[in-house]
């Protein structure tokens, strides 16, 4: 199982460029609303210190790929359906868009810094960023609360002297989001407003919304176009806005992260995905070379394009996941492919849920695991930490 992290905004901000550049998919690009109509599915990478050169090895990834030390670690991308202003009610693609967007664990909200898109997508100047990651919080917030409504409404409705908890009702009505009645219960007590409906005024509800949708489609700010004046400027206001400060807001260019990608595949260009500079390896045409020394002055003051950065920031820092490779304890592994996988897991996850990660038999014949870096046996519950090297001993 990989995590889905969801692209998302309105039409027109560079949402498939961001993709493409992350996935090097080619999904139709374009300046006009709609050019994405169904979600397109890529493979996308997050970065993890390889692990392998503390046992002086090198890894042979069969999952991802490694590149000087760094190993690149697969995650699903889904560029959702374009987002307009009501989408809750309807408008546009707005209900295959709240379709889609529930299949994924985080999101990456895609925003013209550059304030040259309106809110429906067209050109324009001047337009405040601010009100593109608003609308799309305020949408989803509308969504939650209708769901939390109508679970309200069944709390209320329910049998004279049939005894219930208003979180377990809650937890049942939006077990799609993957909450729980303690989570819910948390989030309750968090904002003070009791346990009885009744009790609670329209800002109770709406605030009980935003909670649980913050704690179940948690969300980065990918500030695109920052390679633009116009979106620094905005960038800088924004990020000293008080009112913004629940966010991780990451300076993006999806444009140069795809040019430096392009570049290095043909070999013009010596670029690792992420990192804040490249090295040109053959002469360039006078356009070409112009264009680089811009993408250049970019990449170095902002340390990278910031397409890795937002997805990492979603998976490790939002979501809180850690990154496990599968080891082998006595050295060399019997088919003599030496970490051949990294995976992402949920923050937290045991050695027996690795196992069962691994494939359900492996799990059923959990005997222990062990850190192959101390060489320590490790039980069933051990709590496995970011970057650990764990063999797993099973009967099958």
């Amino acid at each position: 199982m990989s995590y889905r992290i969801g692209l998302v905004g309105k039409p027109s901000v560079g949402k498939s460029t961001f993709f493409n550049a992350a996935t090097m998919n080619d999904v139709p690009e374009g300046a006009y609303p709609f050019t994405t109509i169904d979600p397109s599915v890529g493979e996308a990478y997050v970065r993890v210190e390889c692990a392998a050169p503390e046992f002086d090895r090198s890894c042979t990834p069969e999952t991802g790929f490694c590149r000087e030390g760094t190993r690149f670690v697969p995650t699903k991308l889904v560029d959702v359906a374009g987002l307009i202003p009501g989408a809750h009610e309807g408008h546009g693609l707005g209900n295959q868009f709240l379709t889609d967007l529930n299949e994924t664990d985080v999101l990456v909200h895609v925003v013209d810094f550059s304030g040259t898109t309106d809110p429906e997508g067209e050109p324009t100047e001047d337009h405040d960023p601010r009100e593109d990651i608003d609308f799309l919080e305020t949408e989803l917030d509308m969504w939650y609360l209708e769901i939390l409504e109508k679970g309200i409404e069944k709390f209320s409705n329910r049998y004279a002297g049939e005894e219930a908890d208003i979180e377990v009702e809650l937890a049942e009505q939006m077990s799609a989001f993957r909450i729980s009645k303690d989570e819910i219960k948390r989030l309750v007590l968090r904002l003070g407003i009791g346990f009885d409906p009744v009790e609670w005024d329209d800002g109770d509800r709406e605030a009980l919304a935003r909670e649980i949708r913050r704690e179940t489609k948690p969300m980065v700010i990918a500030a695109n176009k920052m390679d633009t004046p116009e979106a620094r400027a905005n960038y800088e206001e924004i990020t000293n806005d008080p009112e913004y400060d629940h966010l991780t807001i990451v300076p993006v260019s999806a444009h140069a992260e795809k040019a430096l990608k392009r570049a290095d595949e043909q070999g013009a260009i010596d670029y690792r995905p992420g990192d804040g500079d490249f090295e040109v390896l053959e002469a360039l045409s006078a356009e070409q070379e112009a264009g680089l020394a811009r993408i250049g002055e970019f990449v170095r003051e902002f340390d990278g394009t910031g397409v890795q950065r937002a997805l990492e920031a979603a998976l490790f820092s939002e979501l809180g996941a850690i990154a496990v490779f599968p080891g082998s304890a006595n050295g060399e592994p019997e088919d003599g492919k030496f970490m051949r996988d990294c995976f992402a897991l949920p923050a937290g996850s045991t050695t027996e849920e690795f196992a069962y990660f691994l494939h359900s038999d492996i799990g059923e014949g959990l005997l222990h695991g062990i850190d192959c870096r101390s060489n320590r046996q490790i039980g069933a519950g051990h709590e496995l930490e970011h970057r650990d090297v764990i063999e797993i001993v099973s009967t099958n």
